[in-house]
This record gives structure tokens, C-alpha cells and sequence, in this order.
């Protein structure tokens, strides 16, 4: 639910060309997604949608270790599918790609299309039909986060421990019960709001994933399905570049 959410939205912003949707739109979707999840899966896993958070609770000892690398490798593959259901929904192909595929056919592939038997369009419309991470048309940032142009690797990879240490530590603190507690069953509000500050205040160098398996996840699966390579060293001139939603 929170990636389907988090990458849906950046999709309606891009392939929109920001008229259904913009950068707080995005921040505040990925924050009412985190707070869907936490009421969906707290009293079933504690709601480990981060591999930060399942680290920082082995760290303490309230998480087995052995469990550990079994909740990253779900994390990373429900972003990965997640990632898929955010494709299907935003990309299809268009009249002239089906045309091609029944050997020129135009009147089927209109038909295919007015029957509405082939899938939604948005991506493919936006990028012309061409996927690529860079340039005024990319789109693999509605999967992944990427840094801005001005961004060092180092500068980066700080950004992110600080953003996602700040996450943690807070959220270390509504659980610690010798502090002042939220009302029972706002938590996942409480931490909502938590992201969306974070969002808001640290968002511009990096896009703020603040969990390495809703980037992980959603980057191979572009790899996979058409981006390339390109997605996993592409660091500058990417076009909009920073906003990284």
C-alpha cells in the first residue's frame, strides 16, 4: 500500500506535467501511505516497511536478528511488485505500437483502443515511448529517487542517514513508553505527520525515500522492464532533477 501510493502519485504529478499534482501532493501521498500501512500491519508485524526501522530494532534487542534479513528481502520485493502494479496502472501502449504489433493494423489497434482493452497510457503518452532516466521526458523517477544535479555522492549518502536518522530516533521516542504517549491508535497519524515534515524539510538533495527498500524495490524493476542499467549510475543532467518523486 505505501508504495503504490508513494509511486502513484508521483506518476499522476509527471505524466500530468504537474497540472493533476506536484511536489507536496507526492510528499503528502507518501505520507498518508506510510500511516496506511502502520494501520494495516501493525498488529500483525509492527508494520517493518523499512529496513532502517527492522535495523534499529535488532539493535536494541527487540527484533530477532535471524528474522533480519528475511524482512529486508520482503520489504525490497513487495516494493519490486509494487513497482510493477504502479506500471500497469500509468503505462500502456499506444494506437501506433499496437498497430506495429498486428502487423500494421491500424483499425484493430483503434478498436483495441476505444474498447479500452489495452492498458492506461499516461507513461507512454508522457515519454513518447521511450524510457529513459534522463532528460526533460524521464519517468524513472516516478519509481526511484535520484540525487539533484548539484549533489555529491558523499553529500547524498549523508543526507539520507541524517533523514533517515531522524525518522527512526523519533519514532524510537513515540514507542518508548517513560515518554509523553500519543493516544492510542493516532500513532500512525503521529508518524505520518513525521514523514511529511521530513519531506518538507529535507527533500531537495535527494527525494527523501528515507527507506532503502522503496528505492531498492522500485529501481530493479525499472532495470527489468526498460530503463536499463542507466538507472542505478545516472547522477546529473537529468532534466527536472532533485525532486526525485
Amino acid at each position: 500500500l505505501l508504495q503504490i501510493i508513494t509511486l502513484s502519485s508521483a506518476a499522476q504529478k509527471i505524466t500530468s506535467f504537474e497540472t493533476k499534482g506536484n511536489l507536496l501532493t507526492t510528499y503528502l501521498a507518501g505520507a498518508l501511505g506510510v500511516m496506511g500501512g502502520i494501520y494495516i500491519a501493525g498488529g500483525i508485524s509492527g508494520a517493518h516497511m523499512n529496513p532502517a526501522f527492522s535495523l534499529a530494532m535488532c539493535l536494541i534487542e527487540q527484533f530477532p536478528w535471524w528474522k533480519f534479513p528475511i524482512f529486508v528481502a520482503v520489504q525490497t520485493f513487495a516494493s519490486f511488485i509494487s513497482a510493477g502494479a504502479v506500471y500497469i496502472l500509468y503505462y500502456g501502449m499506444g494506437e501506433q505500437h499496437w498497430a506495429r504489433e498486428l502487423h500494421g493494423d491500424a483499425g484493430v489497434a483503434r478498436l483495441m483502443h476505444m474498447l479500452c482493452l489495452c492498458p492506461p497510457d499516461a507513461i507512454w503518452h508522457y515519454s513518447n515511448g521511450t524510457l529513459t532516466v534522463s532528460g526533460p521526458r524521464e519517468t524513472a523517477s516516478i519509481f526511484a529517487t535520484y540525487p539533484a544535479d548539484y549533489v555529491s555522492v558523499a553529500n547524498g549518502f549523508l543526507d539520507q542517514v541524517i533523514g533517515t536518522g531522524v525518522l527512526i530516533v523519533v519514532v524510537m521516542g513515540i514507542m518508548d513508553a517513560r515518554n509523553k504517549g500519543v493516544p492510542k491508535g493516532l500513532e500512525p497519524v503521529v508518524v505520518a505527520l513525521l514523514v511529511l515534515s521530513i519531506e518538507s524539510s529535507m527533500g531537495s538533495n535527494c527525494g527523501c525515500p528515507l527507506n532503502p527498500a522503496r528505492d531498492i524495490g522500485p529501481r530493479l524493476f525499472t532495470y527489468v522492464a526498460g530503463w536499463g542499467p542507466e538507472v542505478f549510475r545516472c547522477v546529473e543532467g537529468r532534466g527536472r532533477g532533485g525532486d526525485g518523486r
